[in-house]
C-alpha cells in the first residue's frame, strides 16, 4: 500500500516482490506516478496475470517491519472510521531519523593500565552505559573515554536514546483496600480466561492507580506486557513515574512531544523486549509491544482520545479492539464515565475515598453575590490559604483577560474579519481570534460612535490570576492555559513549582482538572461552573459534569482538609447541583434516558461530514449533493442537515449528521461519496472531512 494521501487511492496496488521474499507488515520504496515512496505490504500472493507490466518493489527499508496485530488495527481503523488504508498505515509507522541520537561505551575485556582506567572499566562490568552518563559518575571527560577507544579498551556506539523514566517517590504498596482487592481479582480472572473489558469507576481518591499498578504485575508475570494510555502529554510522565517507581527501566513513555529520535529509541526497545510497559497519549496505542497482555485507559471519559485528524479515530475504540486482536484485558478508567461505557461495560467499583472523604462543595450563585470573578466565599478561603499555606487551583475554561469587548454607548462588539467569533481581550491590550489566531490592537475609542465607554464582557484566566495577584499579594500565582505553555518544557517547569511552594494558587483552563494529584491542595474552585452548558452540543452536560466532578476531586486528599467551590450564574442547574453532591450515578442515570430518548449514543452511533469552502454557499451545496447520493444507500438511518456552521478562516462550513447503528458501513458508505466529489470539490476550493463517532 502506498502511503500516500490521496483520498483516490483506496485500495492496495499490486508490485513485483525483489528477489529477497517480502512478509505482510514489511515497510519498502516503491515507484508512484514517476516518484518514489514508502508503502507498506498488505498482502503477498503468487504472481497473476495483469494487463500491463508490473512495477517492481525497490528495496525493503531500513525500518522494523509493522506487527501482525497492528497491521490489522490499521486495516480496521481504515474501514471503520471512514478513511484510507495509507493514512491509517501512516499511524504504525516510526518517524524516519536520519542520524542517531546518544553514543554508548562498552568494555573490550582488554585490562586497564592505570588506576583510573581500571576504575572508569569497572563501571562497565555489568554492561555498557551512555557517553554522559559514564562521563558522569566516572568524574571524567569524553575526550578521555575517546582517548579509551583509540587504545582499544573501550568501543563506542552510536544508538537511539530511549527517553528515561524518572521513578516517582511512592511509597511501599500497602494493603489493598476490599473494594480495590475485588477489582484486581475480576482483571486477573480476565487474564486467566484469555481477555474482555472492565469499567473500573473509582471515586477521585480512591486508588485506582494501584489497581493499574497490581494488574499490570499480573500481566507481567505472565511473561506478557502492558500498555497504558492518558489523555494529555502532560499527564504522561506523572503516570509513567508512578510506573517505574514499581517497575524500573521496563518502563517506557512514548506521545508526539518527544523528539524523533525518541520516538524511534522507544518502539525499537519495545519490539526487543527491552521496554515491556510503555506509558503515552493518543498515539501510545500503536506501541509495538509483542504480546500486549493489558491495556489501561485512564481518564476514559476524556474527549482528548479522539483524533483531531484524518482518520478520527478514537484511541479508546482502538484500544478495545487492539485488546480482541491481542486477548488482553481492556480496563478503562475514571471517577466520572462516559454514559456509553457505563452502559455498556461491565463495572468493578471503588466507591470511597483511601484515608478520606470527598470534600464539601459550596455553591455561590454569583447573581446575588456581586463579586464576579472573586466571590465572597471563594476570597475567604484564598484568603485562608494565605494564613494557613497549602494550594488552590482555579478554574476557567476561557483564555486571556475577558472572551469580547463592546461598546457601552451603541453596542457595537469587535469581531473577527475570517471567523465569526468575537475578538478575544488579552493582556498587552491586544484582540486575538482563538480559531485563526488573527491579532489586532485594542482600539482606545469604538469606531462607529467615538465613545471612549469600552467594556469587557466576562473573565479570563488572564483576569482571574490578576484578580488573585491584587487579593494575595505575597502569594505566588501561577497559569496554566495554552498561552501560558506554549514554550517547551513551560507546563512541566509550572506544575512543579506549583507543588513545590508552600502556598501557591494555579489558574488554568480544563488541564488544571486533568488528573493531577497534588499534596496539601486545600481549595478547588469553579468560576463559572454553568459556562459549558451553553454549548450548542448534545455533550454539552456530559463534559461540564466531568469537569466539575473532577475538579472537586483534586481538592483534600490523603486526610489534607479540602474545600470547593462552584461558583454559577444559575445555581439550579441539574448539572451543578449533581456535581456539588459527588452523584455520579444519579447523573448517568439522567443523561442515558435523555440519551435514548433523543437516539443519541450510546443508543445510536453518530457520522459526521464536515465541508468547509472558501465560495460562499459552497459548503451547503456540497452537502445537498452528499445526502441526495446518501439517502436511498442508508435506509433506516437519520439523517440530520445539512446545516450551517460558524465561518473560520475565511471559510465557511457546514454538516451533516446521520444517526446509525451501522456506524462502520455509514462512515464507509459516506467516504466513498466524498472521494467522488473530490474533482467538483476541488473546483468549488472546498474541502470535506468524514468523521464517525465525532466528539
Amino acid at each position: 500500500m502506498p502511503l500516500v494521501t490521496t483520498r483516490a487511492l483506496r485500495e492496495p496496488l499490486d508490485y513485483l516482490a525483489p528477489e529477497n521474499a517480502l512478509a505482510r507488515g514489511d515497510v519498502v520504496q516503491v515507484p508512484l506516478a514517476g516518484r518514489s515512496v514508502r508503502g507498506v505490504v498488505v498482502e503477498t500472493a503468487a504472481p497473476s496475470q495483469h494487463e500491463g507490466e508490473l512495477a517492481r518493489v525497490e528495496r525493503l527499508a531500513d525500518e522494523p517491519r509493522i506487527a501482525p496485530v497492528v497491521l490489522e488495527l490499521c486495516l480496521w481503523i481504515a474501514a471503520y472510521y471512514g478513511s484510507t488504508p495509507a493514512r491509517a498505515l501512516a499511524l504504525a509507522l516510526p518517524p524516519r531519523v536520519r542520524a542517531p541520537s546518544d553514543t554508548w561505551v562498552s568494555a573490550t575485556g582488554l585490562p586497564g593500565t592505570t588506576a583510573r582506567r581500571r576504575a572508569l572499566l569497572d563501571l562497565l562490568a555489568d554492561g555498557p552505559l551512555p557517553l554522559a552518563e559514564l562521563v558522569e559518575r566516572a568524574g571524567t571527560t569524553a575526550a578521555t573515554v575517546r582517548r579509551l577507544a583509540k587504545d582499544g579498551l573501550v568501543s563506542l556506539d552510536a544508538r537511539l536514546r530511549v527517553p528515561r523514566v524518572t521513578a516517582g517517590r511512592t511509597p511501599p504498596p500497602e494493603a489493598l483496600t476490599e473494594p480495590q482487592t475485588a477489582a484486581v481479582a475480576q482483571i486477573e480472572g480476565l487474564l486467566e480466561a484469555g481477555g474482555g473489558d472492565l469499567l473500573l469507576y473509582g471515586v477521585t481518591g480512591s486508588g485506582k492507580t494501584e489497581v493499574y499498578l497490581r494488574a499490570a504485575e499480573s500481566a507481567l508475570a505472565r511473561g506478557r506486557t502492558v500498555l497504558v494510555l492518558v489523555p494529555e502529554i502532560a499527564l504522561s510522565p506523572q503516570t509513567a513515574r508512578r510506573f517505574a517507581a514499581r517497575f524500573g527501566d521496563q518502563v517506557a513513555v512514548l506521545h508526539s512531544g518527544l523528539s524523533d529520535g525518541e520516538r524511534r529509541a522507544v518502539r525499537d526497545a519495545a519490539i526487543a523486549g527491552d521496554v515491556r510497559v510503555v506509558v503515552g497519549a493518543r498515539s501510545a496505542v500503536f506501541a509495538p509491544l509483542p504480546d500486549v497482555g493489558l491495556i489501561v485507559v485512564d481518564e476514559e471519559h476524556e474527549s482528548a482520545y479522539k483524533q483531531g485528524d484524518d482518520p478520527r479515530y478514537d484511541a479508546r475504540r482502538v484500544a478495545a479492539k487492539r485488546a480482541r486482536l491481542e486477548g488482553a484485558v481492556l480496563v478503562l478508567g475514571s471517577a466520572t464515565p462516559r454514559p456509553e461505557s457505563w452502559q455498556r461495560l461491565p463495572r468493578a467499583t471503588l466507591p470511597a475515598r483511601v484515608g478520606g472523604d470527598l470534600p464539601r462543595v459550596e455553591v455561590v450563585d454569583l447573581r446575588r453575590d456581586g463579586l464576579y470573578p472573586l466571590s465572597r466565599p471563594l476570597r475567604t478561603g484564598l484568603m485562608r490559604l494565605a494564613d494557613e499555606g497549602g494550594r488552590a487551583i482555579l478554574l476557567l475554561n476561557r483564555r486571556g483577560e475577558a472572551p469580547a469587548l463592546h461598546c457601552r454607548s451603541c453596542g457595537e462588539g469587535f469581531r473577527c474579519e475570517r471567523c465569526d467569533v468575537s475578538l478575544a481581550l488579552h493582556s498587552g491590550g491586544r484582540l486575538r481570534c482563538h480559531h485563526c489566531g488573527f491579532t489586532q490592537r485594542a482600539p482606545r475609542e469604538c469606531p462607529v460612535c467615538g465613545s471612549v465607554e469600552l467594556a469587557r464582557l466576562g473573565a479570563g484566566t488572564e483576569r482571574v490570576s490578576e484578580a488573585v495577584s491584587e487579593l494575595l499579594p505575597h502569594v505566588p500565582v501561577l497559569r496554566l492555559d495554552a498561552d501560558a505553555v506554549e514554550r517547551r518544557g513551560s507546563l512541566d517547569a509550572t506544575l512543579e513549582r506549583f507543588a513545590a511552594e508552600p502556598a501557591a494558587v494555579l489558574v488554568g483552563t480544563q488541564m488544571v482538572a486533568k488528573g493531577h494529584d497534588f499534596r496539601d491542595l486545600r481549595l478547588a474552585a469553579a468560576i463559572d461552573a454553568d459556562q459549558g452548558l451553553a454549548w450548542p452540543d448534545f455533550r454539552a452536560e456530559e463534559r461540564t459534569f466531568a469537569l466539575l466532578a473532577q475538579l472537586a476531586g483534586r481538592s483534600g486528599r490523603r486526610g489534607d482538609p479540602g474545600s470547593v467551590v462552584f461558583q454559577a450564574w444559575d445555581p439550579d442547574q441539574r448539572v451543578v447541583r449533581l456535581a456539588a453532591e459527588h452523584a455520579v450515578e444519579a447523573f448517568l442515570a439522567g443523561e442515558l434516558e435523555r440519551r435514548e430518548r433523543l437516539g443519541y449514543p450510546p443508543f445510536r452511533h453518530l457520522v459526521r461530514v464536515e465541508v468547509a469552502a472558501a465560495r460562499p454557499g459552497a459548503a451547503m451545496d456540497a452537502l445537498v449533493a452528499l445526502r441526495t447520493a446518501a439517502e436511498p444507500a442508508l435506509p433506516g438511518d437519520e439523517i440530520l442537515g445539512p446545516a450551517p456552521l460558524f465561518r473560520v478562516r475565511g471559510r465557511e462550513r457546514a454538516q451533516l449528521i446521520v444517526k446509525t447503528l451501522r456506524p462502520a458501513r455509514a462512515g464507509s458508505l459516506l467516504a466513498e461519496l466524498v472521494a467522488r466529489q473530490g474533482k467538483a470539490l476541488r473546483r468549488a476550493e472546498a474541502s470535506a472531512v468524514v468523521d464517525v463517532d465525532p466528539q
